[in-house]
This record gives C-alpha cells, sequence and structure tokens, in this order.
C-alpha cells in the first residue's frame, strides 16, 4: 500500500497569487480526507510576511475536522515557528532544511551547519512536547545555484536529523533536477546507512517533466512514502523557475493502472482537482483532470 503526504494545503498554495480563505482551504481539506487521503501537510507557520499565503495557519488547523485516523502536518523553519506550531492541535512538525548552502543561506539566511543546529534543538523541543517530527531535506537531488549535492553531505544532515530525535526523513527535490537513476542511487546510499529502521519519504517537483519518472523510480526502490499535491499545484517561492509537485490525481492514476493500492478514490480526487481549479481562476498542470480517467 502506498501512502501519499498530500501538500497542496501547503506546498500547493504557497507560490500563488491568488490567496484563499482559511475556510476554502478548509474544504479543500476535508475533500482530500473524503477522496482517502489521510496525511495532510496542512498549514506553514512560517513569517505571514514572507509568505503570506501561509498567514493564517492557526485559523486554518482551529478549523479542520479532528479525526483520529487523520495526520496533520506542519511546516517548521525556526523557533518562531515551533512555538506557533505548539499552540495549535498538529500532529506532526515537518522540520525543513535544505542541503545546499547557496539555497539555504537565500531561503533563510543560514548555512545548512548553522541550520541543523538550530533545528535539531527545534527538533528536540517538538518530541518533549510529543509531536511527531519529520525532516524534510530540500535540494536533496541537486541545487539550482550550487548544482550537484553530494550524498554524503545530504546523509550526514539526515543523520543530524535522526540523533535529534526525527523517526521520518523526506527527501525533497526541491526544482525538480532529479532523474530516475539519481533517486535509486540516493535511496540505495540511504538504505545503506539507515537500514529499514528509518521511514523515507520522497518530494518530486515537475520542474522538468520528470515528477512521475521519479517517483516510479522511487516505488521500484522500495519507497512507500510520497508527496504529493492535487492538480499539480506547489512551488517555492525562494527557487528560481519552481513549478508544481507530482501532481496527486496523476500519481494515483499511474499507480492504480499498475495494479497499486493507494487507499484513494481517483474520481474524488479529480473532481477535487477540477473545484480547487475553479477557485484558483486559472488552469492547473494535472493532466487525468483534463484527459479523464481511462
Amino acid at each position: 500500500m502506498i501512502e501519499i503526504c498530500e501538500v497542496g494545503p501547503r506546498d500547493g498554495l504557497q507560490n500563488e497569487s491568488k490567496i484563499l480563505s482559511a475556510e476554502t482551504k478548509v474544504e479543500l481539506i476535508k475533500r482530500l480526507i473524503d477522496a482517502g487521503i489521510h496525511n495532510i501537510e496542512a498549514v506553514s507557520f512560517v513569517n505571514p510576511k514572507v509568505v503570506p499565503q501561509m498567514a493564517d495557519a492557526e485559523e486554518v488547523m482551529r478549523l479542520v475536522p479532528k479525526r483520529e485516523d487523520v495526520r496533520y502536518g506542519g511546516l517548521v523553519l525556526s523557533r518562531s515557528g515551533l512555538e506557533r506550531a505548539l499552540k495549535t492541535d498538529v500532529d506532526y512538525l515537518h522540520v525543513v532544511t535544505t542541503t545546499s548552502d547557496s539555497f539555504n543561506l537565500r531561503n533563510v539566511k543560514r548555512t545548512v551547519e548553522q541550520a541543523v543546529q538550530e533545528l535539531s534543538l527545534v527538533i528536540q523541543d517538538g518530541v518533549k512536547a510529543k509531536k511527531g517530527v519529520a525532516g524534510v531535506l530540500g535540494t536533496a537531488f541537486g541545487c539550482p545555484f550550487e548544482g550537484e549535492v553530494p550524498v554524503d553531505r545530504v546523509l550526514k544532515t539526515a543523520e543530524k536529523f535522526v540523533e535529534a530525535g526525527c523517526t521520518e526523513i523526506t527527501l525533497a527535490d526541491t526544482t525538480g533536477m532529479a532523474n530516475p537513476a539519481q533517486v535509486q542511487a540516493v535511496i540505495k546510499a540511504f538504505k545503506n546507512a539507515f537500514g529499514d529502521d528509518l521511514l523515507i519519504g520522497l518530494h518530486f517537483h515537475n520542474t522538468r517533466g520528470l515528477g512521475l519518472a521519479n517517483t516510479l523510480a522511487g516505488y521500484q526502490s522500495g519507497i512507500t512514502r510520497f508527496d504529493s499535491s492535487i492538480a499539480g499545484l506547489g512551488g517555492c517561492p525562494f527557487a528560481p523557475k519552481a513549478v508544481g509537485n507530482v501532481c496527486t490525481e496523476d500519481m494515483v492514476n499511474m499507480l492504480h493502472g499498475m495494479g497499486v493500492q493507494t487507499g484513494t478514490d481517483l474520481e474524488k480526487l479529480v473532481n477535487t482537482a477540477k473545484w480547487l481549479e475553479e477557485r484558483m481562476d486559472r488552469s492547473l498542470d494535472g493532466m487525468v483532470m483534463k484527459a479523464g480517467i481511462a
């Protein structure tokens, strides 16, 4: 069974010029739950002046349906983000750093080492507060400013996060630079380093059209947790030429066609994508929503 972490309400909306109301975001989340998605990155606890699309994180978390079978994640980049998150009912902290100094300095004005030192304390305090903590490592497959990011550097960053208390690590292809062979090589390196004890997720962007190909490569390498975004929304405000995440309904269509179970209702996902497209007032990137379910 594949587990989808739906990042549309956070990563999908954070780069959009149109800002949806908290009530509309919650309606999106309800529709995703109804379609079978039970792991949702719902909010981001970042500076609202920098990312105004995510300014209503507390209100969204107040309004979302509280269900034991649904896990809500919130992105955290700093100590101030942790303090905000701990005042809400968010289940999991998605603690994020990139693995490229050039990208990190542009994003949060800290080197990777400086960020890891601060975020390790954030992780420890999140664990003490009885929150689940997942580490998210951006630019894990390449940096738009530096090019190749050595796998050893990604591994060392992951080791620091795991030592601090993370039980999950998501490898994020922030600007869509990965290719299937590279994905398989990085996963092999992680499995050699951590064995099967560490839950690894993959987060791909479709910047160069390889999102689904990289997803398939990850699945064939034994990964069963994938981030995706409804209708293909997404993109990082700090990344040049960033485009959407792997599209949830397109990924589900591929997996169902392969006979792989996801626990989701594809028709409801497509309907949700069409509903969201109407609210965004523009054409979105999903393909199945346009072509129909075969």
